[in-house]
């Protein structure tokens, strides 16, 4: 048994593996890291409502307010037909 662990072929697989092994982890906790930092971004329609308060409370100008209403409204609808895509899957 020991034998056959020298050989070329056998290392050949055992390498092969332990790196095939070594890709999926790093894959993992990179998709792990992206959800993560995903999660931790407000929503746009959150924004949309912080920036709202921030025009009542005299902060920006109405015409700033349309302005990222627009970039935002943008956005909203860029997330909502990609979260209907995921529903029709």
């Amino acid at each position: 048994m020991l034998e056959f662990l020298r050989s070329t072929t056998a290392q050949a697989v055992i390498w092969g593996t332990s790196l095939i092994l070594l890709c999926m982890i790093g894959v993992y906790v990179v998709k792990w890291f992206r959800e993560g930092a995903d999660s931790n971004e407000p929503s746009a329609s959150d924004l949309l409502s912080e920036f709202r308060q921030m025009r009542e409370g005299g902060e920006i100008t109405t015409e700033e307010f349309r302005h990222i209403k627009g970039v935002l409204g943008t956005k909203l609808q860029q997330n909502l037909g990609a979260k209907n895509a995921e529903g029709d899957e």
